[in-house]
């Protein structure tokens, strides 16, 4: 099934020629496609100027490329799992882009049901529910979850407001070794600078990014206010709760810092190269 994102044409700078490459510059995150990302995830994504999708990689059932969470309707506190039953064809070694869906039109009819039970009295439901269908027919269309959840990270981002490009790891150039491989996806984009969340600050090695002439920059979201459970449930939540105004505006700010310190952090490295 051939690749296609309504925030990029042509898919990847390996098959492109010199004038359909990104500009140089700007900011890169790579991560697997979530089904319906917790608000921490979708900020990283939004203050991204691309976004590869991280799809040849093991599928993790314990991870959220095919489910989310949402706080319980019926026990204040607690959290549910909305999970799509998942198919893993070659067992455990399955990678992400080639999991396959159980049983596609009832996991459509239960996304569709329990965010309608968890969120209908919401003033900004209509809104989000609107946007729901540009992932109700990826249950239709395709047979694969990382589809349908890469579906549902682009709606909450295009309802934010982004403007970003989408790449995918599997037809980029890369090195195997992990650290490497992420330096050298990152420098495909010809990014300057490669947003890392905490989990993966824990094993990075920056030398591979160093040498590509990327910047490591950790990525940390704020935790009060409208981040409450931001590392925890689905973005959907606080889109909900707060509104999607107040999100979007939340985002914004978050992206304009990382923005800023790459600025800053590209200014200061041009400055000891002239010394």
């Amino acid at each position: 099934m051939p690749r296609t994102s309504p925030s990029s044409a042509p898919d990847s700078p390996a098959d492109s020629s010199p004038h359909d490459l990104p500009a140089p510059g700007g900011l890169c995150a790579i991560h697997q496609p979530n089904f319906l990302p917790r608000l921490n995830t979708l900020a990283k994504l939004f203050a991204a100027d691309y976004w590869i999708v991280l799809d040849d990689v093991q599928f993790a059932r314990r991870d959220y490329q095919h489910r989310a969470r949402l706080p319980s309707v019926s026990h204040p506190g607690r959290h549910q799992w909305l999970s799509i039953p998942t198919h893993l064809p070659h067992g455990r070694s399955t990678v992400i882009r080639d999991a396959v869906l159980v049983n596609p039109e009832r996991s459509r009819r239960r996304v569709v049901q329990m965010l309608a039970q968890q969120y209908g009295r919401c003033s900004d439901w209509q809104t989000l529910r609107h946007h729901l269908d540009s992932v109700l027919v990826e249950f239709r269309r395709t047979d694969k979850i990382a589809d349908v959840a890469e579906a549902s990270t682009l709606m909450l981002l295009n309802l934010m407001g982004w403007r970003g490009r989408i790449l995918y790891s599997s037809l980029l150039p890369a090195r195997s070794e992990r650290s490497q491989r992420l330096a050298d996806l990152a420098a495909d984009t010809r990014a300057r600078g490669y947003l890392c969340g905490a989990g993966g600050m824990r094993y990075l090695d920056v030398d591979p990014f160093k040498a590509r002439g990327v910047a490591v920059i950790p990525f940390h979201a704020p935790t009060k206010g409208i981040w409450e459970g931001g590392r925890d449930v689905s973005a959907v939540d606080p889109l909900m709760t707060h509104g999607i105004r107040a999100v979007a505006k939340a985002l914004r700010a978050v992206a304009a810092q990382y923005r800023f310190s790459a600025q800053v952090s590209r200014a200061a490295r041009e400055s000891r190269l002239l010394l």
